[in-house]
C-alpha cells in the first residue's frame, strides 16, 4: 500500500506487486493519471482509496478497506504496510513514504490528516562507503578519534572543524567538545561495532590504555597470522605458463560481453599465475555478476600448464551447478572435469580417486568431500573455494594448510568480516566485480507485515507470466503444513494482474500450483531430484530453507518470498534475494515480517535490505551485516571483544601497524 499526500488529501493503493515496483515518483509524477481511473476502472476502484479531509467516511470502513488491500494491523505503525487504531486515530505507514501519517475522526469524517514524521533514534552505527570515509557520515553517528577515542559525530562547523562530543568531565556537567580541523580527517573514523560504545572522556586514562591492550592483542594476531603467510611466501612453484590459443577460444565461447572489472579481475589473477609465488586471492561480486567464469579462465590456464584443479563448495546443491557449468564451459576443450561427493557411488569414487591419482582427471568438483585424507593428486595447481565461510573449523583449517602449498582462489558474494578485513589489512590479495552484466535489472525488493493477499498475487503474477518461484519458510519442522496452507490459498483462485499501459485482466489459475519441498534433512539425492525437477519446470513454486542460498541459477525463477525474514542474516538475505533476477525479466523479492516479533535488530536487518536493494551491493551488505551481527570472527573470537573496544576501523589500522613491525615478504 501507497500513500502520498497532497495537501489534504492521502492516495492510498493497494499492496499488489507492480505496485512496489512503481516506487514513490511514479505515483507522484501520474498521480492525476490514478484519480481520473478511480472514476473508470474497476481495479483501480478495488485498489486505491482517496482520503481527504472532511471526508464522510466510518473508522471501521477505512480499517476494512486497509486490510483487504494488504495492511497489517498492529501496536504500533512500526514499519511501511502496517496500520494500528487508538480511539478515534488510525496510524498508517505507507509503503511508498518515509514516514506513518495520522489520520483522525470527528465522529464518521476525516477531521486530520498529519505526517507523524520519523520515530526518534539513538546514535548508532552508521554505514557508509570504504572504511575509513568520514566525509558521508551522519551527524549523531558514533566517531573514532585516533588520540581522544570514541565520542559522537555532530557535523562541521563553518569553520572549517569537525566537532565531536565526549562524554561530560563530571555528574551534571556539559558534554565536553573536541573541534577537529578538516585537514586533520584521517585521524577520525566511523565505528563499527554491534555493541553501543562507551563514550570517552576528553584527557582521561581509559583510551589509552583501552589502545594499548588491543594493541598487545592485535601484534599477538599479527604474529600467528604471519606465521602462516611467510610459509606460503617461503614456498616457490614454477610460473604458469598457460596456452594462450586454448584461452582466447575459452573467452570466444563466453556468450556475454565481459563487465570491465570482470576483465581486470581476470587479469589480475593471470598476473597471479605468472609469478613463482602461490597465489592467495579472493575474488569479490553479487550473485550473478561473472565470478564462476573467472574461476573457470583461471582453471583453464592451471591445467593448459599441466596441473590439476580442484573446486570446493559448501554445499552438494552448489557442487553440482559448478559441475554443469564447468561441464559446459571445459567440455570443448578437452578438459576431464568430474564430481566427487556423498552422493557418488562407491565404485565411481574409487575410479575417481584413482583417476585423481593417475592424473586423468583435470578439474574434481565436490563438497568437503575433496578434503579427506583418502584423496590424492597427481599435480594439484588450484584449488577454488566457493563461500569458504560456510565451511566448518576443520574444513577451514585444511584450507589454511593448502594455503601453504597451492594456489588459493576464494570465491564470495558477500564476504564475511574475516575475509573482507583481512583484504582490507592488506594481507591477502582482492578482486572486486561491482559492475553488472548489461540488461541486468535491479529486484524490485519489499519489505512488508505478512500478508495471504500480498503471497497470493504474488505467486498469481508471477506463474501468469510464465515464470516460477521461490518460497522460502527456514523451520523444516512446519514445512510441510505451509505446503497445505498454499495449496489451499491457491486453489482456484482469481487475481487481477496489472500491466504497465494501464490494462488489466483477470487471471484464473487452471490448477493448483504444483510444490516441491526441499530442505537440509532430505537425502541428497531426493533433493537433487527436485531441484531437478524445478529446473526442468516440473515445479511451479520450490518451498525450500535456506538451503537454496547458493547454487542455483533459474532464469525462469524471479519471485521469492521469504515467509519470516527476521530469521535472516543481512548477508543470507541478500545472498537469497540473489537467486532471482538473473536475467533480463523484472524480478520481485517480498521479505515478509510478524510485525509482533520485530525487534530492533530485526529492523535494522530488513532497513538495510531495502536500503541496498541496488545490483553490486553484496560488498557494503557485507559492511551492513558487521555493525548488525557484530565483528564476530573478525579475526577470531577472541579478538571480537578489543575490536567494539576501539571500532572495527581503528583496529584494522592497528593490525597494519602491527603487521608492519614483522619483515614482510614482497608481494
Amino acid at each position: 500500500m501507497s500513500i502520498i499526500k497532497t495537501e489534504t488529501q492521502l492516495l492510498i493503493v493497494s499492496l499488489t506487486p507492480q505496485n512496489i515496483e512503481r516506487g514513490d515518483l511514479w505515483f507522484a509524477e501520474n498521480l492525476s493519471s490514478i484519480k481520473k481511473a478511480l472514476l473508470t476502472h474497476p481495479w483501480w476502484r478495488d485498489n486505491a482509496l482517496l482520503i481527504e479531509k472532511d471526508l464522510v467516511m466510518k473508522p471501521s470502513l477505512l480499517v476494512r478497506r486497509l486490510m483487504d488491500m494488504g495492511y497489517e494491523r498492529a501496536g504500533v505503525p512500526a514499519g511501511k504496510g502496517i496500520f494500528s487504531v487508538h480511539g478515534g486515530v488510525i496510524d498508517v505507514w505507507p509503503l511508498a513514504s518515509g514516514m506513518p501519517y495520522a489520520i483522525e475522526f470527528a465522529g464518521n469524517m476525516i477531521a486530520e490528516i498529519i505526517p507523524r514524521g520519523l520515530p526518534s533514534r539513538e546514535a548508532k552505527p552508521h554505514h557508509y562507503r570504504g572504511l575509513a570515509s568520514i566525509v558521508k557520515l551522519a551527524e549523531g553517528s558514533f566517531v573514532v578519534h585516533t588520540d581522544h577515542g570514541i565520542g559522537i559525530f555532530r557535523g562541521a562547523t563553518d569553520h572549517g572543524f569537525y566537532k565531536i562530543e565526549y562524554a561530560a568531565p563530571g555528574p551534571g556537567r556539559e558534554p565536553d567538545i573536541l573541534l577537529v580541523p578538516i585537514d586533520q580527517k584521517d585521524r577520525l573514523a566511523p565505528y563499527i561495532g554491534f555493541t553501543t560504545p562507551v563514550i570517552h572522556r576528553l584527557g582521561g586514562a581509559l583510551w589509552s590504555r583501552t589502545k594499548q591492550k588491543v594493541r598487545e592483542d592485535a601484534e599477538k594476531l599479527a604474529r600467528s597470522l604471519f606465521a602462516l603467510y611467510q610459509a606460503r611466501h617461503r614456498t616457490t612453484r614454477p610460473a604458469y605458463q598457460p596456452d594462450q590459443s586454448l584461452l582466447t577460444e575459452l573467452r570466444e565461447t563466453f556468450n556475454y560481453k565481459e563487465t570491465p572489472d570482470q576483465t581486470r579481475a581476470e587479469q589480475e589473477i593471470m598476473a597471479d599465475l605468472a609469478r613463482e609465488r602461490p597465489m592467495d586471492r579472493v575474488l569479490v561480486g553479487d550473485v550473478g555478476f561473472g565470478k564462476t567464469e573467472i574461476a573457470i579462465r583461471a582453471t583453464a590456464a592451471v591445467i593448459a600448464s599441466g596441473k590439476q584443479v580442484a573446486v570446493l563448495a559448501p554445499t552438494t546443491v552448489l557442487a553440482a551447478q559448478h559441475e554443469k557449468t564447468f561441464h559446459d564451459r571445459l567440455d570443448n576443450l578437452a578438459v576431464n572435469v568430474a564430481m566427487l561427493s556423498r552422493l557418488t557411488l562407491p565404485a565411481d569414487a574409487k575410479k575417481i580417486l584413482r583417476h585423481l591419482a593417475e592424473g586423468k582427471i583435470d578439474c574434481v568438483i565436490g563438497t568437503s568431500r575433496l578434503l579427506s585424507d583418502d584423496l590424492a593428486f597427481k599435480n594439484l595447481g588450484l584449488v577454488i573455494i566457493d563461500e569458504e565461510q560456510r565451511f566448518g573449523v576443520k574444513q577451514k583449517e585444511r584450507c589454511k594448510e593448502l594455503r601453504t602449498e597451492v594456489d588459493m582462489l576464494v570465491l564470495s558474494a558477500t564476504p564475511i568480516p574475516r575475509t573482507l578485513s583481512l583484504a582490507l589489512a592488506a594481507l591477502r590479495d582482492i578482486s572486486r566485480i561491482d559492475t553488472p552484466p548489461a540488461g541486468r535489472i535491479p529486484i524490485a525488493t519489499a519489505v512488508l507485515p505478512h500478508n495471504k493477499k500480498i503471497i497470493r498475487d504474488a505467486i498469481t503474477l508471477e506463474l501468469s507470466r510464465g515464470g516460477q518461484i521461490y518460497f522460502l519458510h527456514n523451520r523444516i519442522e512446519t514445512i510441510g503444513m505451509v505446503k497445505q496452507k498454499l495449496q489451499k490459498l491457491l486453489a482456484g483462485k482469481n487475481a487481477v494482474v496489472p500491466f504497465h499501459d494501464n490494462r488489466h485482466e483477470m487471471v484464473l489459475l487452471k490448477r493448483t500450483p504444483r510444490i516441491g519441498i526441499i530442505h537440509g534433512r532430505m537425502p541428497e539425492k531426493e533433493l537433487l531430484g527436485v531441484m531437478d525437477a524445478f529446473r526442468n519446470r516440473e515445479i511451479d513454486i520450490l518451498l525450500a530453507t535456506t538451503i537454496i542460498e547458493n547454487g542455483l541459477d533459474i532464469s525462469s525463477a524471479n519471485t521469492l518470498i521469504v515467509d519470516d525474514a527476521t530469521r535472516l542474516g543481512l548477508a543470507q538475505a541478500h545472498q537469497l534475494r540473489g537467486r532471482i533476477g538473473r536475467g533480463e525479466t523484472q524480478a520481485y523479492a517480498y521479505f515478509l515480517y510478524k510485525p509482533q516479533r520485530l525487534t530492533e535488530k530485526g529492523t535494522r536487518r530488513l532497513d538495510a535490505l531495502k536500503e541496498y536493494a541496488e545490483l553490486g551491493s553484496g560488498y557494503d551488505i557485507a559492511l551492513r551485516d558487521l555493525e548488525i551481527r557484530g565483528a564476530g570472527n573478525v579475526f577470531g573470537r577472541e579478538q571480537s571483544g578489543a575490536i567494539n573496544k576501539v571500532g572495527l576501523n581503528l583496529y584494522c589500522q592497528i593490525i597494519a601497524d602491527a603487521t608492519e613491525e614483522f619483515e614482510t615478504p614482497s608481494r
